[in-house]
């Protein structure tokens, strides 16, 4: 890009020396931004994906298939809208994605899938365990399969944001969506960094009510996030999600309690508020027990910053709002 302005400063400049000049050189920055755009697009593309295979784009997809949600909303935010034909039963966001035809949930309807012929499919980590035969026949069928990431970090899913970017021809926007997501990133972490250590909540995140109680230890996005709007992980000593009896839970005596599934219990906050063993924990006697949305703190997309701003509001409205 560089090389380019400099490129049209000199032809404006060389315009000035007479008219014939000036059709040639026009023409000239014509072909050079053309160049720029073919390369800009970058294909063909050859990039690994998560199962450590060597996938090759030939040429820019003008046919997408998305299997799990996260993906898609990527795509979307892409505005990769019209290449996108397919998406799975679960995908609800943004809007449009409910009017995509349905391909499956982690059982992928092969046949729907080949039947819309895409030229890349972009599959996820998290379901290489349950949808290898899938993937398999999927290719078998000339079909390309992509396979993200299971992110778990911010920084993974800069860099599967990246990569999708990358595969369909959409770098810039890639680049600019990652860089917005940084600098959310940036102004959440220096508000955090005037909250001092004697200030710092420790906060129960519960992603699964009674009978069984789940929270998140270590290498989740909720105990990034956590980190990150200065609070402590009641449950930081585990390890990914966890089933915790109530006996501990309420030992661990969390000063903010934040609830992940409101949005198939729409009383959430309020069963915690009214369970018996809980009425000592200082989140309950203070009535600090707030329900946050689901799928922007756990989806490995865009609205992931969201999901950090509303948990920032959640913990500390006094440092957030």
């Amino acid at each position: 890009m560089r090389l380019f302005m400099l490129f049209v400063a000199l032809t404006v400049f060389l315009g000035a020396c007479g008219p014939a000049t000036e059709k040639s050189e026009t023409k000239q920055g014509q072909e050079t931004k053309q160049t720029e755009v073919n390369s800009e697009q970058g294909f063909p593309v050859t990039m690994k994906d998560a199962r450590g295979e060597d996938i090759t784009i030939e040429e820019k997809p003008k046919k997408i298939v998305s299997l799990i949600p996260s993906n898609t909303e990527v795509l979307f935010e892409l505005g990769l809208n019209d290449e996108i034909v397919g998406v799975s039963n679960y995908d609800n966001y943004p809007k449009e994605a409910l009017e995509k035809e349905k391909v499956g949930d982690m059982a992928v309807n092969v046949e729907k899938v080949v039947s819309l012929q895409p030229d890349v499919v972009f599959a996820h980590g998290s379901a290489m365990g349950s949808s290898p035969d899938a993937f398999k026949q999927l290719e078998d069928a000339g079909v390309k399969v992509f396979v993200i990431e299971d992110a778990t970090s911010f920084e993974q899913v800069y860099n599967s944001i990246t990569t999708m970017g990358a595969l369909t021809g959409k770098q810039v926007e890639a680049e600019k969506m990652v860089d917005d997501m940084k600098a959310e990133v940036a102004e959440i972490a220096e508000k955090a960094s005037t909250i001092e250590e004697k200030d710092r909540k420790v906060v129960w995140v519960e992603v699964s009510g009674e009978p069984e109680i789940y929270t998140t230890g270590k290498g989740t996005f909720m105990d990034e996030m956590l980190t990150m709007i200065g609070a402590k992980n009641a449950a930081g000593s585990e390890t990914g999600w966890v089933m915790m009896s109530e006996e501990k839970a309420v030992q661990l005596n969390p000063d903010v309690i934040v609830t992940t599934y409101g949005y198939y219990d729409k009383e959430a906050a309020q069963k915690v508020l009214k369970r018996p063993a809980w009425q000592n924990v200082t989140a309950v006697k203070e009535k600090k027990v707030v329900d946050v949305d689901s799928d922007k703190v756990t989806r490995s997309g865009p609205r992931l910053t969201e999901g950090l701003q509303e948990l920032a509001k959640a913990v500390y409205p006094e440092v957030y709002n």
